[in-house]
């Protein structure tokens, strides 16, 4: 079926439907849902090609991620944001532009981007404070969303983010709740926002109950495996060790437990273990009991949310600045458990 025939089916001129498919906003919303609703069921798919020519837009969204943090790309967290963007990005007829880039080149690239129209907006990524990134995209006039916040940024933007510091304190009042009073937090790189805030939501938890955060029961590290092992091997190691960790990934997580088994504790008995983000599709958290207790958000859900978000603020149907703050359930698996006795 081409657009002609959908309009004729419809009552509508093909110019109408051509705008409402396409998310014009002088097109009435019921009308909008009526053609959405008769395109689905005749399996109606617009000619990318045509769109392109009638509305002047590229039909993609860019993302753009340096060489230096280009472990995200194999990272599940990285790959579940991709997947549920890209599932709003297909249903939308717009392709998905990846581009890897050298450290420190990203602004020449969003600029070029813009210069050639390869894109109609981007996402950006793993915003640090004072993200300059944001100052960059407004200057330029390339409309965008950001995955995450950055604190200390003087211009408005719209968002997408879990309330990272809100899962923190929660996670550690659990754990303060179950008697632990050594804590430890091995954290994310802490230039970067979400770490920001989950350090704030740790010592906020901690100062509320009279206790001082330890120096020697923090690490700011990239995560991955190795590290979080080797963070929770050092502390483990200490005179008075935690009992408990609270951690920023699963992947952390799986370092952290192979470092707690080494020394022949258990997880959950010996030392309790907190995760983030563990409503992975290619890294499940167990089966029907789950092997960590953990803050759980959907990553995917954000990655849908950040793009219809981006689409609407291509369309003109979103206001310039919208945000969107998802609240982190917390779920009791078997890697907790009260602190253990010490003599």
């Amino acid at each position: 079926m081409n657009l002609k025939d959908l309009s004729q089916k419809l009552g509508l001129s093909p110019t109408t439907v051509s705008r409402a498919l396409n998310g014009y906003p002088e097109v009435n919303e019921a009308t909008r849902e009526k053609v959405v609703a008769a395109a689905s069921r005749y399996n109606y798919k617009p000619n990318t090609r045509a769109i392109r020519l009638a509305t002047g837009r590229a039909m993609a969204v860019g993302h753009v991620i340096p060489v230096e943090t280009q472990h995200e790309i194999v990272n599940p967290i990285f790959a579940d944001f991709i997947a549920g963007a890209g599932e709003t990005y297909s249903k939308a007829g717009y392709d998905l532009i990846l581009s890897i880039v050298p450290d420190g080149d990203e602004a020449r690239v969003y600029r070029e981007m813009k210069s050639r129209g390869n894109v109609d907006g981007v996402i950006v990524h793993s915003p640090k404070h004072d993200d300059n990134r944001i100052r960059l995209l407004h200057e330029i006039g390339m409309p965008f969303v950001v995955h995450g916040r950055a604190t200390g940024a003087d211009l408005p933007y719209s968002w997408v983010d879990v309330n990272n510091r809100r899962a923190f304190r929660r996670a550690t009042d659990f754990l303060l709740d179950l008697g632990h009073r050594r804590i430890g937090l091995v954290n994310g790189l802490e230039f970067m926002d979400f770490a920001i805030r989950r350090r704030n939501g740790y010592t906020e938890a901690l100062v509320a109950r009279g206790l001082t955060a330890a120096p020697s029961l923090m690490r700011s590290i990239e995560m991955t495996e190795g590290l979080g092992y080797q963070a929770v091997r050092d502390m483990l190691a200490l005179p008075d060790p935690p009992t408990a960790v609270l951690v920023s990934s699963m992947i952390i997580a799986l370092g952290a437990r192979r470092a707690i088994e080494e020394r022949g504790l258990i997880m959950g008995r010996d030392v309790s273990v907190i995760i983030h983000d563990d409503d992975l599709s290619y890294m499940k958290n167990g089966g029907d009991v789950p092997i960590f207790t953990a803050t759980r958000s959907s990553v995917r859900e954000a990655g849908r949310l950040a793009a219809a978000m981006l689409l609407d603020t291509i369309a003109g149907t979103l206001p310039s600045a919208s945000n969107r703050l998802l609240e982190a359930e917390l779920i009791i698996g078997q890697s907790t458990g009260p602190a253990p006795q010490r003599p």
